[in-house]
């Protein structure tokens, strides 16, 4: 059965790969990012490429008045979303606490757990209403450890998996699905935005060892979605065979 499947953050990293791999099994797709002419590529490349509908929507999830227009102006047909992965994330500098930037911390809180919420609250209830739904939540080893300079964005993983939980709790008398992915490191544009462009910094951080990729997350995800109604995947931690956990790695 074709499914509507609502992704955010959909121009890079996770997100494109997950919208590829639910578009390679034929599922219509609305995509959403920041970047209008990435997101357009994306969309043109996934109906070319796979011949399924997509629908892009444009907007700055941090806000909830474009999060507001670009859901309540779905045209009808959309509306009946079957999957929402609230994918869109990002980590900002790496600080210890008595050197952090304000701005840093704001846009991780305000796109990691803000909008995730404001989501959640508008496709939620188009779900309540057909009483079948699944929502994924895409969190991180660091929603469960704290490592050092992680602080904010550490909190805003925990809260990622606060709310998922809870989430899990409100909606199981609605025949909903709610799932978390956590995974460790994966080699994406994480550590490009996190060192703020610095790519050689980025690029060392991945050195000597195998991280994951965005494409093994996105099979996860979409595994997530294939099992039988009665069966959900609650929680699931994805790492390289080279992590351990937050903060140990084997490096050759």
């Amino acid at each position: 059965m074709v499914k509507i499947v609502l992704i955010t953050g959909a121009t890079s990293g996770f997100g494109k790969a997950i919208a590829i791999k639910f578009a390679q099994n034929g599922n219509n797709l609305i995509i959403t990012g920041r970047r209008k002419e990435l997101l357009d590529e994306v969309a043109k490349e996934l109906v070319l490429s796979f011949n399924i509908e997509v629908l892009p929507r444009c907007f700055d999830i941090r806000k909830p008045e474009e999060v507001n227009e670009a859901i309540h102006t779905l045209p009808e047909k959309w509306k009946k979303i079957d999957i929402l992965v609230n994918n869109a994330g990002l980590a900002v500098g790496l600080n210890p606490i008595h050197e952090g930037v304000l701005d840093d911390w704001e846009r991780m809180l305000d796109t990691n757990v803000k909008g995730l919420l404001y989501m959640t609250r508008l496709v939620a209830p188009m779900m309540v209403a057909r009483k079948k739904g699944h929502i994924i939540n895409i969190g991180s080893i660091a929603g469960r450890e704290l490592y050092p300079m992680g602080n904010v964005y550490c909190a805003s993983k925990f809260a990622v998996d606060a709310i998922t939980k809870g989430t899990r709790i409100d909606l199981l008398a609605h025949n909903i699905k709610v799932t978390q992915i956590a995974p460790g490191a994966a080699e994406t544009e994480f550590s490009l935005v996190r060192f703020k462009g610095d790519k050689e910094r980025a690029d060392n951080f991945y050195q000597g060892y195998k991280p994951l990729t965005a494409e093994d997350v996105a099979e996860v995800v979409y595994y997530s979605t294939t099992l039988p109604d009665h069966v959900n995947i609650n929680d699931l931690v994805l790492m390289p065979t080279a992590q351990a956990n937050a903060t140990y790695f084997h490096k050759k």
